[in-house]
């Protein structure tokens, strides 16, 4: 199948990252390309470095981009297989030690991931349970239903899926994976489904969805990669560079919107004239508030409406 999406907030990420005709930049989660393709149209003389961690997405980014990358012209982009917490040693090794003029993330899964049933990201589609973004790591979905107690299980709903009843949903895998191995995401649905009471499964979208998500971000470690990644990239970034982050969930936003409050603001003790180079903040806040989908934005794309970007400058 084909690996594109329609990328969200697409003009107002790049844009906002001030392009130089001839910088170096970042694109820390490549996925489809979409926010690639429009920042190489505006670069004459630069370079893009694209990471993912999905050897799928890496593959149909080199059919997509061929042009691009046997060119021995600018501007070029080169891609890197590997998660993005791993940021600062890959991009030593490219040589680029000296720093980055802009970075971006687009965090969460891609439409087409969501989309290939076998991934078993989604509870559209009966798969074998999966969820790796990384399929050459050894913790899947399975493993963590069957293997987790019933304690770990609970705190990972709750913790990252924000899931009300996650005590009655682990309780329930429990008794099911005493009888059986819980396998396929249809027969978690199903679990789901029976442990929560029937006037919420009534509202608020599928009962399923909560859950789904707080076991992808357990799976692939999604929170904190997302902190160690953007302590690299706040730290590659030249003086005037930017970061633009894009979220979906709100312990992602909360990560990025701390991290940036610890790099912009400082405290300054009591009676100091002035505010020693030492402590002086690194990053100014370029949006204090999260920008949101337009409205036209929100009416042609689904996946926008509950997307939040922040953007920050090295100072």
């Amino acid at each position: 199948m084909e690996f594109k999406h329609t990328s969200v907030l697409l003009h107002e990420t790049i844009d906002n990252l001030k392009l130089k005709n001839d910088g170096l930049y970042v694109d820390a989660t490549f996925g489809g390309g979409g926010h690639a393709e429009y920042l190489l149209s505006k670069l004459s003389n630069g370079t893009l470095v694209g990471f993912d961690q999905d050897e799928y997405a890496i593959q149909m980014a080199k059919a997509n981009f061929a042009d691009v990358l046997k060119s021995s012209s600018k501007p070029q982009l080169k891609l890197i297989h590997n998660n993005f917490s791993h940021l600062k040693s890959e991009m030593n090794q490219l040589g680029y030690a000296t720093g980055i003029d802009g970075i971006y993330y687009d965090l969460g899964v891609s439409s087409p991931q969501f989309d290939q049933a076998g991934r078993g990201f989604s509870y559209r589609f009966d798969a074998r349970l999966d969820m790796r973004m990384d399929q050459s790591q050894s913790l899947d979905a399975y493993q963590l239903i069957n293997a987790s107690s019933q304690k770990e299980l609970a705190d990972i709903l709750y913790k990252f899926g924000d899931e009300k009843y996650s005590r009655q949903i682990a309780k329930k895998i429990i008794e099911n994976r005493q009888k059986k191995p819980i396998e396929t995401t249809f027969e978690l649905v199903e679990i789901i489904k029976a442990a929560i009471p029937a006037f919420a499964r009534r509202t608020g979208g599928h009962p399923a969805k909560k859950t789904f998500q707080a076991l992808r971000v357990a799976v692939n470690h999604e929170l904190e990669v997302l902190e160690k990644s953007l302590g690299e990239a706040i730290e590659l970034l030249k003086p005037g560079g930017r970061i633009s982050v894009i979220t979906f969930q709100s312990d992602e936003d909360k990560i990025v919107k701390n991290i940036f409050k610890k790099y912009s603001e400082v405290e300054v003790p009591r009676g100091m004239p002035m505010i020693p180079d030492s402590i002086k903040p690194i990053l100014k806040l370029v949006n204090r508030k999260p920008i949101t989908a337009s409205s036209e934005e929100l009416k042609n794309n689904n996946r926008s409406h509950s997307a939040k970007l922040r953007i920050a400058e090295k100072l």
